[in-house]
């Protein structure tokens, strides 16, 4: 096998490398970044914990913010999921309006159920 010369050697090193940044770049880009659904979720677990310590009732499964961070909503809901957790009432005015994308949803204790 012949050696390559150095110019077209450092020319095939920095495409390569350039490739994989467009491609990682691509693929992170399209969606919701881990560390936006990991403060969204710490921030729905810190109101939770501000509302029980107000003693607000939660067993209805309401909507606990309607602005948690930017296009994010945050909702308490059953855990297996009931009929009155569908109800617009008990559901964040935002999401199903459309002008929040995203939610994280978690049960009446406060554990996660799920965040998308």
């Amino acid at each position: 096998m012949k050696n390559l010369p150095k110019p077209l050697l450092v020319a095939a090193t920095l495409t390569a490398v350039i490739l994989t940044a467009l491609i990682t770049y691509g693929l992170n880009s399209g969606g919701v970044k881990k560390s936006d659904i990991d403060i969204a979720v710490n921030q729905a677990k810190y109101l939770y914990q501000m509302k029980r310590s107000q003693n607000e009732d939660l067993s209805n499964g309401p909507c606990i913010s309607n602005a948690l961070m930017p296009d994010w909503v945050a909702d308490i809901a059953h855990s297996p999921r009931e009929a009155k957790d569908n109800l617009p009432e008990n559901q964040c005015p935002a999401y199903l309006e459309g002008r929040a994308r995203h939610f994280v949803e978690l049960d009446l204790e406060g554990n996660l159920i799920r965040a998308k």
